[in-house]
């Protein structure tokens, strides 16, 4: 750091002239720079320098976690030139060069970087801890495991080309070796503290990649050695218990492994590529599990419309969204509320995400001829009072589904559809009679997961009033609408968001709506009636995430549309 930034932080009475005294002395000591020894020291927080730098300076913060690198800026600035000055190349807006830097203030470096490309540089200014963690991400992607791979010697281990053939014994005593061992625990520790919902392992003609999907976003983590590609694909396959000379066909398996008494199961998806399998882990933590309805994100009042929906006796409810909404939480949710002694709960599923004690839950093999519609048929012979079918995906099952809600039973089902109103549709399309449908459909509820504001890092931002018009705010409400972004802390690794919530869409089956089934109404039209009924769409509880404090514009247009 500059000693006019330290100056300036004394100045401002941010720190202390004895603070700065002691830092400087720490600094001579350890070698490093002045910024890091005052936040190691307790005296400076990379939030409040941030902060100081913006308001003060109007130099813009910017949160690098986000943000990918071009690799020709990377190439012109130099990666031993980042790794010593602590400086990333953010983008090019014509003769402009974006720089991101703790020390704003530092003349030489930015001099040296107009010398180096020949551009005129824009400031910005970014945490140490960010910059070197963007850094070692894009320029030493296996720092990270350096440690697990000390020992791992990549004689005699080539890439395996579509053409020869490989020892199949030698391949399986590779994959039990302490470096690869250590290598894929390594990768299966990381996204469980990280709280990562799935990890991709991504083999490309030159390079392998670590991808973790955290808050519903893919970030890559590390790139091992691409040698090690065939030995670290063999040890997932024998953790899953799969057989590693099987490469041609999709596999899948699961593993349950215990770590600091908490139990995570993995379930595995591989499918071959053109450079090799890869693999797909869904984490499911069982002690992260959420079923109370109250925590998922329902509006008071629409969670009230939905409750009533769930008691009663017997109907269909549906639940709709892509994959990865949050749909099987929802539902286990329900499942959970409503079991009691008295019930008896039949569950078909594909596959079973989590065990619920109570519930009989049957897992589907479509190769014995164990389907959706199968089970469902026999679930009518086993006294059930309530019935979740995990996918309605064709008529058969739309058909069996329909005529049990309306024979006593209550029925939950999900479907992949964009909102509410275009289930209706979508169950017409499949075959199913008009009649059936308005007759046994109590409710259909449409959702999305929505990132959350990380809650120590959280603050107000200013968004212009036609911006929020756009997005859907009632005119009345601008004045008094507060929108806020995280602006990343150690808590959320810079993000800026931390969990998720859902956006939900319940449309109950009023009497208009199933006259409007009965003569198979567009989905518009279907919509328009809803909401004039009173449904908040999925934009709509998206807003009033926002208004809460709980998640930011950016997060709602990206899943909601208007």
């Amino acid at each position: 750091m500059s000693l006019r930034l330290g100056q300036l932080l004394l100045k401002a009475e941010i720190i202390t002239e004895e603070q700065l005294k002691k830092a400087q002395g720490e600094q001579k000591m350890r070698g490093s720079n002045l910024s890091s020894v005052l936040i190691d020291m307790g005296f400076l927080s990379e939030h409040d320098l941030l902060e100081f730098l913006h308001k003060r300076y109007g130099f813009p913060s910017i949160n690098l976690a986000e943000v990918e690198l071009d690799p020709k800026l990377v190439g012109l600035v130099g990666g031993d030139f980042m790794h010593k000055n602590q400086v990333v190349p953010v983008r090019r807006s014509g003769s402009t060069l974006y720089l991101a830097l703790v020390d704003p203030f530092n003349v030489s470096v930015i001099d040296d970087i107009k010398f180096r490309t020949g551009y005129h540089v824009e400031v910005m200014v970014a945490s140490e801890s960010n910059i070197k963690t963007t850094i070692d991400r894009h320029l030493n992607p296996t720092s990270s495991i350096d440690g697990a791979l000390a020992d791992f010697e990549d004689e005699g281990m080539e890439v395996v080309q579509h053409d020869e053939t490989f020892d199949l014994g030698e391949l399986e005593k590779t994959a039990e070796e302490a470096p690869v061992v250590k290598l894929v625990n390594l990768i299966l520790a990381d996204a469980i503290a990280k709280g990562a919902s799935d990890i991709h392992v991504e083999p490309y003609e030159k390079f392998m990649r670590v991808r973790e999907r955290i808050d519903g976003v893919l970030y890559e983590v590390m790139r091992p050695p691409i040698q090690m590609k065939n030995a670290i694909i063999s040890r997932i396959k024998i953790m899953s218990q799969l057989d590693i000379a099987e490469r041609r066909l999709p596999q899948g398996g699961r593993f349950l492994i215990r770590m600091q008494n908490r139990e995570m199961d993995f379930r595995i998806s591989l499918i071959p590529t053109l450079f090799g399998e890869k693999v797909v882990m869904r984490l499911l933590d069982k002690a992260k599990l959420q079923l109370d309805l109250t925590k998922l994100g329902f509006e008071p009042d629409t969670l009230e419309v939905f409750r009533e929906s769930i008691y009663r006796p017997y109907g269909m409810i549906l639940v709709t969204g892509p994959t990865g909404s949050g749909k099987t939480t929802t539902l286990y949710s329900v499942l959970s509320e409503l079991n009691k002694v008295s019930e008896n709960i039949c569950t078909c599923e594909d596959p079973i995400e989590y065990n619920l004690p109570g519930v009989n839950q049957v897992q589907m093999h479509e190769a014995i001829g164990l389907n959706f519609a199968a089970s469902l048929r026999e679930f009518l012979r086993q006294d059930p009072d309530i019935i979740l079918v995990g996918e309605i995906r064709d008529l058969e099952t739309a058909e069996i589904g329909v005529k049990a809600a309306l024979t006593g039973h209550l029925v939950l089902s999900t479907l992949h559809t964009n909102d509410a109103p275009s289930t209706i549709g979508r169950l017409l399309d499949m075959g199913v009679e008009p009649f059936l449908v308005s007759s046994s459909l109590i409710v259909t509820v449409a959702q999305r997961l929505i990132r959350c504001i990380c809650p120590d890092c959280k603050e107000p931002v200013d968004i212009p009033s036609d911006a929020l018009l756009d997005l859907g705010v009632p005119e009345a409400e601008i004045n008094d609408f507060t929108c806020y972004k995280g602006k990343g802390c150690g808590k959320c690794s810079n993000i800026g968001y931390r969990g998720r919530l859902s956006l939900y869409e319940v449309m109950p089956t009023t009497e208009e709506l199933q006259e409007l089934i009965l003569r198979r109404a567009a989905a518009n039209e279907i919509k328009r009636a809803a909401t004039q009924a009173g449904m908040k769409t999925l934009r709509m509880s998206g807003i009033a995430k926002i208004k809460q404090g709980i998640t930011t514009i950016e997060e709602v247009l990206r899943v909601t549309v208007a």
